[in-house]
């Protein structure tokens, strides 16, 4: 009793059975998340501290230095980069793939904690960390502009209502208000008349921080009555803070108005943000990462009309981008390929089968086979996104496979003469084990993939998984709802109804196998040629896989490019304004760009104040002419010609593998233990590789040469006149730090007081003359006196990768070069320039997920055959009869190639799957013949020779089909043009092209290989004396070593 017999005998449970199957799928498939790609995050916190006025190498030692050295003992961390800028350090901390974001944040809190002994005490917020990737795109910006209402009060709204309710959304990891710090008192110190008057910046600063005050004060209670006490202790606004008496001069008193000014400001007020070129404050929602895009946005554009609310009429509330439109159009497009393959590959059915009903049967079974499928990678906790629906497009080729061969075969039954039922269960007993073997050999190729290890194993895991399902799910179908639908509804071809038109195409097709017919009996004549040919194609494989030039992932047009600004390291706040807004104009007027953001001022999003971010957006895909690529180079000559000014553009990408920003695609970071040595090596080669074709937009994230003023203390004059040099650093603190002194209590938000010298004092270094210090016995002592003014250079950041000193290179590559030569081109400069062993370079990002990829690919090419090879050798007890089967693998290989090249792609991660995936398809044909083969010359006692012929013969039709079916299921993906085509298109290609190459050659390949395997298992046979003497004769003669 075959498998399928029970389900024929019962129609009404197998069709309820099915009916089941189609609603769970259907609930499965709306319950489904969207995304862009499958879930590949690395858990990562971003850790940041602020201390206003701090220099780069003070940041570097008080701040980063002690955090780094207690979150570096935090276990199965990957890696962890910091930098440390005027006033800002950043630390960014990244965990392995499978370590839960909330457990190490908590670990990340232990060891803030556990540094706070070491701090400096005068920081005026405590370290904070985000559950964010620095280098992610903002999923979404929105931007707030006003005609009528201040930059202040906005920056103020932003602050205290819009950050706090979008931070309250589940899946948001960061929101960053740009552009306009909170607002504060700003007291601007006048140097020369506080000389004039004798007092001392510190004298100042303790009037301020005395006057400005907020405490418990206790209540009253009487005998009937109670009272609470309040007093005017706290002064919020400006003005009040101007009679405030600092000291008395000959008897009358000197107030806070008579030595310096006092305005309402910012807090810190060297940060600019524009949109479209207005003064705006903008608020950049970064995801944390694990979080769906699509949910995240989802909710946000849900509270947006309650923030709208929350604004004050004149503010108006932009969404400047959005992340997920693009992310939705390409899952739409994918879901149409999908279809129009559906479409196609019934339509294959119907030529070869020539009969309305047969097509409508395999109709069937090929949607309800994806649908089920929606429902499985519900439970396995999938998502809709390129890559499971690319899966399921291919699919659709490989799922129809099965229900083709079955239906096939129960035709072929028919027109021998049986009735509907005897050929449906004769037909189905025979096949059970061709389906069966068809399907487990199809699993095995995927099994490598599973095991593919970091964050592409990841990728391609849910690509595999789902592909699985969707073979195993059309084995039942084939197996069960087929052949019970072949008993009930097939006819007899003169029964059928007649379609127009295929009466022509069958007997093209029955012309067709006549002329395979006679060249195959010609091929057979000349078996060695054929042989020689069989393995110049595998020589060829290998040679093509050398050379083939290797790239990680197609670059992905997602209408959005973010651009990083970069002026000399001396460049002032007011002259990088200038040339930022130049560059801004130029991108706004190019016809592709919708809206253009643009941010300058060392924050959380641009490390150093000589550095400003853009962000981009264009039309979606469809509306514009150029792709991404091409906006890209048209904007770097828009913005060439500004003086000063060098512009880095990199498009936004889906996946995002590095925790740095970085000004370019790629990254490769120097690290060693003395600091001096990695910038020198580091300049010579970011030098040699600006000379090497190979590479583009080479630049060195190290920022040296900001100029220096460097105070010289004479510590023994000092200490004559009685200046202590906690004196000293106090009064440059207070003079030129925008140091924050005392803070406003208020009902929704806290606010600063800032100290600072008037901005005419603060532009050049000779001002620092006029500064007195507090000396012995109330004296006031010139800064001249006890310190001589030395003008240098120092970098404006310090980078640390895992506690060591470091400086990252970022490149990209010119066209139509790939990162594999590029890997190999950094390598030859290195010992080119004879760059010392103590200095390590290691890719971070892209590149190194690359180089981890790359090193794999081989052994997972064997891996693939070999799992092949063994469920082969177990299918059909022998070790000869896979290796046939096998035989067919190169000829694959050689067309995906090939027709990569062809058209100017990289064997990317992509095309690797498509190689992968066509080892399946094409080592089915063989397994089709090789199965009647094998069939014929066991049960009908045939030779060799007529059994391979009379099984090359008999499966043509089926193995055509097969072919056409999975070539129709690829076509949509290299035709389709649409978002996301990018990532479609190699597979595509790679899948036609090796299709349409291995089925010419393997319809005559494997029969001459069956023959001469056949032939040295007979010599074999004669060498090895028999097992047993005596015994009955075993069919097939010795069926272990076939």
């Amino acid at each position: 009793m075959s498998v399928s017999e029970a389900f024929i005998r019962r129609p009404i449970a197998t069709s309820l059975l099915g009916i089941a199957l189609m609603i769970g799928g259907a609930l499965g498939y709306w319950a489904l998340p969207v995304s862009a790609l499958p879930q590949v995050d690395f858990p990562t916190v971003q850790v940041t501290t602020q201390l206003p006025g701090a220099s780069p190498d003070v940041v570097a030692s008080l701040i980063t230095a002690p955090l780094e050295r207690q979150l570096g003992q935090i276990p199965s961390l990957s890696s962890m980069n910091s930098t440390s800028s005027f006033g800002v350090s950043q630390i960014s901390l990244q965990f392995d793939l499978n370590r839960d974001i909330d457990g190490a944040t908590q670990d990340v809190q232990a060891a803030i904690n556990a540094a706070a002994g070491i701090l400096p005490k005068t920081l005026p917020y405590p370290p904070v960390y985000a559950k964010v990737n620095p280098a992610d795109a903002p999923v979404m910006t929105l931007a707030l502009t006003s005609e009528t209402i201040s930059l202040r009060a906005m920056s103020d709204l932003a602050d205290t209502i819009l950050g706090q309710r979008l931070s309250q959304i589940s899946g948001v990891g960061r929101v960053s208000i740009l552009g306009g710090l909170k607002p504060a008192v700003r007291v601007q110190a006048d140097l020369a008349r506080l000389a004039a008057y004798g007092i001392a910046m510190e004298d100042l600063r303790n009037a301020i921080a005395g006057a400005n005050v907020s405490g418990p004060k206790g209540s009253l209670d009487g005998a009937q009555q109670s009272y609470t006490i309040a007093a005017n202790d706290q002064i919020a606004a400006a003005d009040a803070y101007r009679p405030i008496i600092i000291a008395y001069r000959n008897g009358s008193p000197v107030t806070i108005g008579d030595v310096a000014q006092i305005v309402d400001g910012l807090e810190n007020d060297r940060t600019g943000g524009w949109y479209q070129g207005t003064p705006a404050v903008i608020i950049d929602i970064q995801r944390q990462p694990g979080a769906n895009v699509i949910d995240v946005v989802k909710q946000i554009r849900g509270e947006i009309p309650r923030l709208q609310r929350a604004v004050p009429a004149g503010v108006k509330l932009t969404i400047v981008s959005d992340r997920t439109v693009t992310i939705r159009a390409s899952v739409r497009d994918v879901q149409f390929t999908l279809i129009l393959s559906v479409v196609l590959v019934t339509l294959v059915v119907l030529l070869f089968l020539r009969s309305l009903r047969a097509t409508l049967i395999a109709g069937v079974a090929l949607p309800l086979s994806l649908i089920t499928s929606f429902g499985i990678m519900y439970f396995a906790g999938f998502s809709l996104d390129n890559l499971s629906l690319m899966a399921l497009t291919i699919g659709t080729g490989f799922v129809v496979d099965d229900a083709i061969v079955m239906i096939e075969n129960i035709v072929r039954h028919m027109e021998g003469g049986e009735t509907v039922m005897e050929a449906s269960l004769k037909g189905a007993s025979e096949i059970g084990f061709t389906v069966i073997s068809l399907t487990v050999s199809l699993i095995a190729v995927f099994i490598p993939l599973l095991f593919m290890s970091g964050l592409v194993g990841r990728m391609f895991r849910e690509f595999a998984l789902t592909l699985t399902i969707a073979v195993v799910t059309s084995a039942v179908v084939s197996l069960t709802l087929t052949p019970m639908m072949c008993s009930r509804l097939l006819r007899h071809a003169h029964e059928e109804v007649a379609v127009p038109g295929l009466a022509a195409i069958s007997r093209f097709i029955d012309r067709t196998v006549e002329f395979y017919h006679r060249t195959l009996l010609w091929v057979l004549e000349r078996q060695r040629a054929t042989l020689v040919v069989t393995f110049a194609t595998l020589i060829a494989t290998l040679v093509l896989y050398v050379v083939a030039p290797k790239g990680f992932l197609p670059l992905q047009d997602t209408a959005s490019i973010t651009a990083v600004t970069e002026a000399g390291p001396d460049v002032s706040f007011a002259e990088m304004q200038k040339r930022q807004a130049e560059a801004a104009d130029a991108i706004k007027a190019d016809p592709d760009v919708v809206g253009v953001v643009s941010v300058i001022g060392a924050g959380s999003v641009n490390p150093t104040t000589n550095v400003g971010r853009l962000v981009m957006t264009l039309k979606p895909r469809g509306e514009r002419r150029d792709d991404v690529s091409v906006v890209v180079t048209r904007l770097k000559q828009r913005v060439s010609g500004i003086p000063g000014m060098t512009v880095y553009f990199q498009p936004v990408q889906d996946v995002q593998i590095s925790t740095q920003s970085s000004r370019s695609q790629y990254q490769y970071t120097l690290t060693a233990t003395d600091a001096a040595e990695v910038s020198q090596w580091a300049q010579k080669l970011v030098a040699e590789m600006r000379r090497d074709p190979i590479f583009r937009d080479v630049s060195s994230e190290a920022q040296e040469g900001g100029l220096r003023a460097a105070l010289d203390v004479n510590r023994q004059r000092a200490g004559q006149l009685g200046v202590s040099l906690q004196g000293v650093t106090d009064t440059l603190n207070d003079a030129f730090a925008q140091r924050q002194i005392s803070t406003i209590y208020g009902q929704a938000n806290q606010y600063r007081v800032v100290l600072e010298a008037l901005p005419m004092y603060q532009r050049d270094p000779s001002i620092l003359d006029k500064l007195y210090l507090p000396g012995a016995n109330g004296a006031q002592v010139p800064l001249s006196a006890v310190a001589t003014l030395v003008r240098t250079t120092a970098p404006l950041a310090i980078s640390h990768q895992a506690q060591f000193p470091s400086v990252s290179l970022s490149f990209n590559l010119a066209p139509g070069e790939a990162l594999g030569d590029a890997v190999a081109a950094v390598k030859a400069i290195e010992s080119r320039i004879g760059m010392p062993g103590s200095i390590v370079g290691i890719y971070s990002g892209d590149a190194a997920e690359f180089a981890r990829s790359l090193a794999g690919q081989p052994w997972l090419i064997l891996a693939a055959i070999i799992t092949i090879y063994i469920v082969l050798g177990v299918l059909y007890e022998s070790y000869i009869h896979p290796i046939t089967i096998l035989s067919t693998l190169p000829s694959a290989g050689v067309g995906a190639i090939l027709a990569l090249m062809l058209c100017g792609q990289d064997l990317s991660v992509i095309g690797l799957i498509g190689i992968i995936l066509l080892m399946g398809i094409v080592k089915k044909n063989a397994i089709m013949m090789i199965d009647f083969a094998l069939e014929a010359e066991r049960g009908q006692g045939m030779s060799p020779n007529e059994a391979i012929v009379q099984a090359c013969l008999l499966r043509f039709r089926p193995i055509m089909m097969t072919t056409l079916a999975a070539l129709f299921g690829a076509l949509p993906l290299a035709i389709e043009s649409g978002t996301g085509a990018e990532l479609r298109f190699p597979l595509g290609i790679s899948i036609i092209g090796g299709l349409l190459l291995s089925q010419l050659l393997t319809l005559y390949t494997t029969p001459v290989i069956y023959l001469a395997l056949d032939r040295i298992n007979r010599r074999l046979e004669q060498a090895l004396p028999p097992a047993e003497s005596g015994g009955p004769p075993v069919a097939g003669a010795t069926e272990g070593m076939q």
